[in-house]
Protein backbone atom coordinates (compact mmCIF):
# COMPACT_ATOMS: atom_id res chain seq x y z
CA UNK A 1 0.00 0.00 0.00
CA UNK A 2 1.41 3.40 -1.31
CA UNK A 3 2.06 5.87 1.89
CA UNK A 4 2.17 9.26 0.61
CA UNK A 5 4.25 12.22 2.27
CA UNK A 6 3.53 15.99 2.07
CA UNK A 7 4.99 18.43 -0.49
CA UNK A 8 7.86 16.65 -1.52
CA UNK A 9 10.45 17.18 -4.50
CA UNK A 10 10.96 14.36 -5.82
CA UNK A 11 15.04 13.50 -6.08
CA UNK A 12 15.69 12.29 -9.75
CA UNK A 13 15.88 8.36 -9.24
CA UNK A 14 12.75 8.28 -7.01
CA UNK A 15 9.48 6.40 -7.49
CA UNK A 16 6.06 7.55 -7.13
CA UNK A 17 3.02 5.46 -6.76
CA UNK A 18 -0.12 5.53 -8.36
CA UNK A 19 -2.78 3.64 -9.31
CA UNK A 20 -1.35 0.72 -6.95
CA UNK A 21 1.69 0.87 -9.17
CA UNK A 22 5.23 2.28 -8.50
CA UNK A 23 6.15 4.34 -11.45
CA UNK A 24 9.20 6.65 -12.90
CA UNK A 25 8.87 10.16 -14.86
CA UNK A 26 9.33 7.94 -17.37
CA UNK A 27 5.40 6.25 -17.04
CA UNK A 28 4.18 9.53 -16.20
CA UNK A 29 2.54 9.65 -20.08
CA UNK A 30 1.20 6.40 -19.14
CA UNK A 31 -0.62 7.02 -16.25
CA UNK A 32 -1.97 10.47 -16.97
CA UNK A 33 -2.96 9.30 -20.63
CA UNK A 34 -0.83 9.01 -24.29
CA UNK A 35 -1.12 12.88 -24.69
CA UNK A 36 1.36 13.93 -22.26
CA UNK A 37 4.27 15.89 -23.87
CA UNK A 38 7.60 16.04 -22.08
CA UNK A 39 6.96 19.22 -21.15
CA UNK A 40 3.98 18.27 -18.83
CA UNK A 41 6.01 14.70 -17.90
CA UNK A 42 8.74 17.18 -16.39
CA UNK A 43 6.04 19.60 -14.26
CA UNK A 44 4.61 16.56 -13.23
CA UNK A 45 8.04 14.63 -11.80
CA UNK A 46 8.93 18.38 -10.36
CA UNK A 47 5.76 19.21 -8.80
CA UNK A 48 3.90 15.91 -7.56
CA UNK A 49 3.12 16.28 -4.21
CA UNK A 50 1.50 13.73 -1.04
CA UNK A 51 3.44 10.92 -3.14
CA UNK A 52 5.52 8.11 -1.73
CA UNK A 53 9.03 8.03 -2.13
CA UNK A 54 11.88 5.56 -2.52
CA UNK A 55 15.63 6.36 -3.91
CA UNK A 56 18.16 4.04 -4.73
CA UNK A 57 20.36 4.72 -1.86
CA UNK A 58 17.82 5.14 0.79
CA UNK A 59 16.72 2.79 3.36
CA UNK A 60 13.46 1.22 3.40
CA UNK A 61 12.43 3.01 6.51
CA UNK A 62 12.27 6.03 4.73
CA UNK A 63 9.23 5.22 3.11
CA UNK A 64 6.76 5.18 6.05
CA UNK A 65 3.16 6.43 7.26
CA UNK A 66 2.41 9.95 6.83
CA UNK A 67 1.73 11.21 10.66
CA UNK A 68 -0.73 14.10 10.70
CA UNK A 69 -0.16 16.95 12.49
CA UNK A 70 -1.77 19.67 12.19
CA UNK A 71 -2.11 20.34 15.82
CA UNK A 72 0.72 19.78 18.05
CA UNK A 73 0.00 20.21 21.94
CA UNK A 74 2.59 20.42 24.24
CA UNK A 75 1.54 19.05 27.99
CA UNK A 76 4.54 19.97 30.81
CA UNK A 77 5.33 16.51 32.02
CA UNK A 78 5.94 17.18 35.32
CA UNK A 79 1.76 17.93 35.86
CA UNK A 80 -0.35 14.65 36.20
CA UNK A 81 -3.06 16.04 36.00
CA UNK A 82 -2.95 17.42 32.48
CA UNK A 83 -1.16 13.78 31.36
CA UNK A 84 -4.27 12.35 32.66
CA UNK A 85 -6.29 14.07 30.08
CA UNK A 86 -4.37 13.15 27.00
CA UNK A 87 -6.89 10.29 25.85
CA UNK A 88 -9.80 12.98 25.75
CA UNK A 89 -7.98 15.59 23.90
CA UNK A 90 -8.37 14.67 20.29
CA UNK A 91 -5.73 16.04 19.37
CA UNK A 92 -3.19 14.59 16.34
CA UNK A 93 -0.05 14.96 18.44
CA UNK A 94 0.63 15.00 21.84
CA UNK A 95 4.21 16.53 23.12
CA UNK A 96 5.11 15.48 26.21
CA UNK A 97 7.23 18.37 27.62
CA UNK A 98 10.46 17.90 29.57
CA UNK A 99 11.97 21.79 28.51
CA UNK A 100 10.42 25.13 28.39
CA UNK A 101 7.15 23.69 29.99
CA UNK A 102 8.80 22.47 33.25
CA UNK A 103 10.63 24.40 36.00
CA UNK A 104 14.06 23.74 37.15
CA UNK A 105 13.63 21.76 40.17
CA UNK A 106 10.55 19.97 38.16
CA UNK A 107 12.92 18.32 35.52
CA UNK A 108 13.51 14.96 37.25
CA UNK A 109 9.99 14.52 38.64
CA UNK A 110 9.38 15.07 34.21
CA UNK A 111 11.67 12.46 33.06
CA UNK A 112 10.41 10.43 35.58
CA UNK A 113 6.74 11.06 34.26
CA UNK A 114 7.43 10.40 30.95
CA UNK A 115 9.54 7.41 31.68
CA UNK A 116 6.23 5.94 33.32
CA UNK A 117 3.98 6.89 30.80
CA UNK A 118 6.26 5.40 28.01
CA UNK A 119 6.60 2.30 30.39
CA UNK A 120 2.39 1.60 30.39
CA UNK A 121 1.32 3.03 26.97
CA UNK A 122 -0.66 1.30 24.83
CA UNK A 123 -1.70 2.80 21.56
CA UNK A 124 -4.79 -0.48 21.04
CA UNK A 125 -6.95 2.73 19.58
CA UNK A 126 -6.91 4.53 16.19
CA UNK A 127 -8.33 7.74 18.24
CA UNK A 128 -4.86 7.65 20.33
CA UNK A 129 -2.69 11.08 19.75
CA UNK A 130 0.62 10.34 18.31
CA UNK A 131 3.04 10.66 21.52
CA UNK A 132 5.88 12.44 21.20
CA UNK A 133 8.53 13.88 23.81
CA UNK A 134 10.54 17.21 23.68
CA UNK A 135 13.64 16.92 25.74
CA UNK A 136 16.13 19.69 26.73
CA UNK A 137 18.05 21.38 24.45
CA UNK A 138 21.67 20.20 24.04
CA UNK A 139 23.52 23.09 25.27
CA UNK A 140 21.51 23.58 28.18
CA UNK A 141 23.63 20.13 29.91
CA UNK A 142 20.10 18.42 30.71
CA UNK A 143 19.62 16.42 27.46
CA UNK A 144 21.54 13.36 28.06
CA UNK A 145 20.11 13.01 31.99
CA UNK A 146 16.79 13.26 29.82
CA UNK A 147 17.68 10.86 27.22
CA UNK A 148 19.42 8.64 29.64
CA UNK A 149 15.63 8.38 32.01
CA UNK A 150 13.35 8.14 28.36
CA UNK A 151 15.15 5.85 25.64
CA UNK A 152 15.16 3.06 27.81
CA UNK A 153 11.38 2.45 28.31
CA UNK A 154 9.39 -0.61 27.43
CA UNK A 155 7.43 2.11 24.55
CA UNK A 156 9.65 4.24 22.54
CA UNK A 157 8.10 7.64 21.44
CA UNK A 158 6.82 8.16 18.18
CA UNK A 159 9.09 11.10 17.55
CA UNK A 160 11.33 13.24 19.97
CA UNK A 161 11.78 16.78 19.52
CA UNK A 162 15.25 18.49 20.04
CA UNK A 163 14.69 22.35 20.93
CA UNK A 164 17.09 25.09 20.18
CA UNK A 165 19.17 23.32 17.19
CA UNK A 166 21.60 26.09 16.19
CA UNK A 167 24.18 24.03 14.27
CA UNK A 168 24.83 20.60 13.23
CA UNK A 169 27.24 20.06 16.16
CA UNK A 170 24.23 19.88 18.41
CA UNK A 171 22.77 17.50 15.68
CA UNK A 172 25.30 15.50 15.99
CA UNK A 173 25.71 15.32 19.83
CA UNK A 174 22.14 14.14 19.57
CA UNK A 175 22.20 11.65 17.41
CA UNK A 176 25.21 9.62 18.68
CA UNK A 177 24.27 10.24 22.43
CA UNK A 178 20.53 8.87 21.89
CA UNK A 179 21.68 6.39 19.45
CA UNK A 180 24.89 5.08 22.30
CA UNK A 181 22.04 5.04 24.80
CA UNK A 182 19.68 2.96 22.54
CA UNK A 183 22.68 0.33 22.11
CA UNK A 184 22.98 -2.32 19.34
CA UNK A 185 21.17 -4.84 21.62
CA UNK A 186 18.01 -3.05 21.48
CA UNK A 187 15.39 -4.04 18.10
CA UNK A 188 14.44 -1.13 16.85
CA UNK A 189 11.74 -1.78 14.59
CA UNK A 190 11.18 1.42 12.89
CA UNK A 191 13.46 4.89 13.31
CA UNK A 192 12.34 7.69 15.62
CA UNK A 193 10.91 10.32 13.76
CA UNK A 194 13.27 13.89 14.66
CA UNK A 195 12.09 16.67 14.97
CA UNK A 196 13.77 20.25 14.87
CA UNK A 197 13.53 23.23 16.14
CA UNK A 198 14.48 26.95 14.83
CA UNK A 199 14.67 29.24 17.84
CA UNK A 200 17.59 31.59 16.67
CA UNK A 201 19.00 33.76 13.67
CA UNK A 202 21.76 31.34 13.50
CA UNK A 203 19.34 28.24 13.01
CA UNK A 204 17.62 29.67 10.79
CA UNK A 205 20.92 30.86 8.57
CA UNK A 206 21.89 27.43 9.27
CA UNK A 207 18.29 25.51 8.43
CA UNK A 208 19.17 23.95 5.12
CA UNK A 209 22.47 22.48 6.72
CA UNK A 210 20.77 21.66 9.60
CA UNK A 211 18.27 19.48 7.42
CA UNK A 212 20.77 17.79 5.24
CA UNK A 213 22.86 16.88 8.12
CA UNK A 214 20.05 15.09 9.64
CA UNK A 215 19.26 13.30 6.86
CA UNK A 216 23.17 12.29 6.29
CA UNK A 217 22.82 11.27 10.15
CA UNK A 218 20.29 9.53 9.82
CA UNK A 219 21.59 6.54 7.62
CA UNK A 220 23.76 5.34 10.48
CA UNK A 221 21.14 6.12 13.32
CA UNK A 222 17.68 5.49 14.81
CA UNK A 223 16.53 8.60 13.74
CA UNK A 224 15.23 9.94 10.80
CA UNK A 225 13.96 13.56 10.18
CA UNK A 226 10.19 14.53 9.81
CA UNK A 227 9.30 17.84 10.62
CA UNK A 228 11.03 21.08 11.54
CA UNK A 229 9.61 23.54 14.34
CA UNK A 230 9.58 27.38 14.34
CA UNK A 231 10.12 28.56 18.35
CA UNK A 232 9.02 32.12 17.67
CA UNK A 233 9.21 33.70 21.26
CA UNK A 234 12.96 32.41 21.59
CA UNK A 235 14.17 33.55 17.80
CA UNK A 236 12.07 36.98 18.77
CA UNK A 237 14.40 37.29 21.88
CA UNK A 238 17.40 36.20 20.08
CA UNK A 239 16.60 39.04 17.39
CA UNK A 240 15.68 41.78 19.29
CA UNK A 241 11.89 41.86 17.94
CA UNK A 242 8.28 42.65 19.50
CA UNK A 243 6.35 39.65 19.65
CA UNK A 244 2.91 40.64 18.77
CA UNK A 245 -0.60 38.54 17.81
CA UNK A 246 -0.27 39.50 14.25
CA UNK A 247 2.92 38.33 14.16
CA UNK A 248 4.32 40.54 10.93
CA UNK A 249 7.82 40.23 12.69
CA UNK A 250 7.67 36.80 12.00
CA UNK A 251 6.35 36.56 8.20
CA UNK A 252 10.17 36.30 6.58
CA UNK A 253 11.66 33.72 8.66
CA UNK A 254 7.91 31.25 8.74
CA UNK A 255 8.30 31.66 5.00
CA UNK A 256 11.93 30.57 4.92
CA UNK A 257 11.31 27.59 7.13
CA UNK A 258 8.36 26.31 4.77
CA UNK A 259 10.63 26.31 1.98
CA UNK A 260 13.33 24.44 3.48
CA UNK A 261 11.65 22.29 5.19
CA UNK A 262 9.65 21.59 1.85
CA UNK A 263 12.83 21.23 -0.24
CA UNK A 264 14.25 18.36 2.32
CA UNK A 265 10.40 16.70 2.40
CA UNK A 266 10.06 17.69 6.11
CA UNK A 267 6.63 18.85 7.92
CA UNK A 268 6.59 22.24 8.85
CA UNK A 269 4.83 23.48 11.80
CA UNK A 270 4.09 26.52 12.50
CA UNK A 271 4.36 28.67 15.97
CA UNK A 272 2.13 29.33 18.62
CA UNK A 273 -0.38 31.76 18.83
CA UNK A 274 0.14 33.47 21.63
CA UNK A 275 -3.08 34.47 23.34
CA UNK A 276 -4.75 30.92 23.43
CA UNK A 277 -8.36 33.14 24.52
CA UNK A 278 -8.37 34.87 20.93
CA UNK A 279 -9.86 31.93 19.03
CA UNK A 280 -10.84 34.60 16.18
CA UNK A 281 -7.38 35.65 15.61
CA UNK A 282 -5.79 32.06 16.28
CA UNK A 283 -8.23 30.78 12.92
CA UNK A 284 -6.93 33.77 11.14
CA UNK A 285 -3.56 32.76 11.50
CA UNK A 286 -3.57 28.87 11.35
CA UNK A 287 -5.55 29.30 7.95
CA UNK A 288 -2.45 31.60 6.73
CA UNK A 289 -0.08 29.32 7.98
CA UNK A 290 -1.97 26.52 6.01
CA UNK A 291 -2.22 28.48 2.67
CA UNK A 292 1.68 29.47 2.92
CA UNK A 293 2.49 25.59 3.07
CA UNK A 294 2.72 24.89 6.63
CA UNK A 295 1.35 21.50 8.04
CA UNK A 296 0.57 22.32 11.16
CA UNK A 297 0.74 24.62 14.21
CA UNK A 298 1.67 24.44 17.72
CA UNK A 299 -1.00 24.37 20.55
CA UNK A 300 -0.74 25.21 23.98
CA UNK A 301 -4.45 25.06 25.31
CA UNK A 302 -6.97 21.96 24.19
CA UNK A 303 -9.66 25.00 22.94
CA UNK A 304 -7.10 25.27 20.40
CA UNK A 305 -7.68 21.66 19.26
CA UNK A 306 -10.36 21.89 17.04
CA UNK A 307 -9.63 25.39 15.54
CA UNK A 308 -6.22 24.35 14.10
CA UNK A 309 -6.96 20.28 12.77
CA UNK A 310 -10.04 22.34 10.90
CA UNK A 311 -7.59 24.94 9.51
CA UNK A 312 -5.13 22.34 8.16
CA UNK A 313 -7.82 20.08 6.48
CA UNK A 314 -9.30 20.38 3.45
CA UNK A 315 -13.18 21.77 3.74
CA UNK A 316 -15.79 19.09 2.59
CA UNK A 317 -16.20 22.20 -0.33
CA UNK A 318 -12.46 21.89 -1.55
CA UNK A 319 -12.73 18.04 -1.23
CA UNK A 320 -15.78 18.10 -3.64
CA UNK A 321 -14.08 20.37 -6.05
CA UNK A 322 -11.04 18.82 -6.25
CA UNK A 323 -12.19 15.07 -7.30
CA UNK A 324 -15.15 16.66 -10.12
CA UNK A 325 -11.84 18.25 -11.20
CA UNK A 326 -9.70 15.55 -11.45
CA UNK A 327 -12.73 12.98 -12.77
CA UNK A 328 -13.04 16.09 -15.56
CA UNK A 329 -9.17 15.82 -16.07
CA UNK A 330 -9.48 12.13 -16.46
CA UNK A 331 -12.19 12.41 -19.10
CA UNK A 332 -10.46 14.74 -20.76
CA UNK A 333 -7.19 12.59 -21.53
CA UNK A 334 -8.78 9.93 -22.10
CA UNK A 335 -10.41 11.84 -24.94
CA UNK A 336 -6.87 13.60 -26.33
CA UNK A 337 -7.25 16.77 -25.34
CA UNK A 338 -5.16 18.56 -22.85
CA UNK A 339 -6.15 22.05 -21.19
CA UNK A 340 -9.62 22.26 -20.70
CA UNK A 341 -12.35 24.55 -18.27
CA UNK A 342 -13.81 23.40 -14.76
CA UNK A 343 -16.47 25.76 -13.18
CA UNK A 344 -15.59 29.05 -15.92
CA UNK A 345 -11.74 27.96 -15.08
CA UNK A 346 -9.14 26.77 -17.58
CA UNK A 347 -7.50 24.10 -15.66
CA UNK A 348 -3.66 23.04 -16.55
CA UNK A 349 -1.42 19.98 -15.03
CA UNK A 350 -0.56 21.78 -11.86
CA UNK A 351 -3.80 22.95 -11.01
CA UNK A 352 -4.53 18.84 -11.24
CA UNK A 353 -1.95 18.13 -9.21
CA UNK A 354 -3.03 20.12 -6.44
CA UNK A 355 -7.02 18.79 -6.54
CA UNK A 356 -4.84 15.72 -6.35
CA UNK A 357 -3.07 16.89 -2.96
CA UNK A 358 -6.45 18.05 -2.01
CA UNK A 359 -8.14 14.32 -2.12
CA UNK A 360 -5.09 12.31 -0.49
CA UNK A 361 -4.94 14.59 2.16
CA UNK A 362 -8.35 14.02 3.02
CA UNK A 363 -7.99 10.49 2.69
CA UNK A 364 -4.48 10.38 4.88
CA UNK A 365 -6.37 12.50 7.36
CA UNK A 366 -9.42 10.49 7.52
CA UNK A 367 -7.98 7.11 8.02
CA UNK A 368 -5.42 8.35 10.98
CA UNK A 369 -8.20 9.70 13.04
CA UNK A 370 -10.76 6.98 12.39
CA UNK A 371 -12.04 5.38 15.33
Amino acid sequence: MAHFRPLLCLPSNAFVSAGGRNITGGHVAEVFGGNSNKKQINVFSKLLQYSSYSTDNSPSEYTRKYIPRRAVMYVPASDLRKIAKIPTLGVDSIVLDCEDGVAVNKKEEARTHIRKYLDNYSKNSASRPELTVRVNSVQSGLCQQDLETILPARHLPSAIHVPKVDGVDHLKWFTETATKILGKERNIHQKINLIIFVESAMSLLSLPHICQTAWDLSTKSHFVPDAVVFGSDDYCADIGATRTNEGKELVYARQYIVSVAKAFKLQAIDIVYIDYKDIDGLRKQAIEGAQWGFTGKQIIHPNQVPICQEAFSPSLEKIEWARELIQGFEKHQKSGKGAFTFRGQMIDMPLVLQARNIVQLAEIVEKATAT
